[in-house]
This record gives C-alpha cells, sequence and structure tokens, in this order.
C-alpha cells in the first residue's frame, strides 16, 4: 500500500528529515520518500493506516499538507 502527500513548506534536507522522522513513527510505514524540492511525501505501508494520522503527523511538525 502506497500514500502520496502534497506538503507546503518544506525548504530545506533538515525538512524533509523532519517530515521524515515523523512519517516513519508509525509501526505501519515501511519506508518514507520525502523531497523539500517537490513538496511531496511518498509512503509505503506494511498495513492500513489513513492518509489523515499521516497528514497529522506532518502538520504536527508545523507543515501544510495540501493533498
Amino acid at each position: 500500500m502506497k500514500d502520496r502527500l502534497k506538503i507546503e513548506g518544506m525548504m530545506c534536507p533538515h525538512c524533509e528529515a523532519r517530515v521524515q522522522e515523523a512519517l516513519q513513527a508509525f509501526a505501519e510505514v515501511e519506508t518514507a520518500f520525502v523531497s523539500h524540492d517537490t513538496g511531496i511525501a511518498e509512503v509505503t505501508l506494511n498495513s492500513p493506516l489513513s492518509h489523515e494520522k499521516l497528514a497529522a503527523a506532518v502538520e504536527s511538525q508545523g507543515y501544510k499538507v495540501l493533498e
């Protein structure tokens, strides 16, 4: 299973790391690839996890999820 989040506000590799760490904190997340250049996070899940929970984790770090 995969999910994709469009994120606003990431400016640098440090931002990428914060978002990646927040996403990988979930046991259901197998991998998370985050790019500040594209503003996209691509998440591979090993079991179901709602898009809303992933978005909330990103937003808790101070970024806005657009989709």
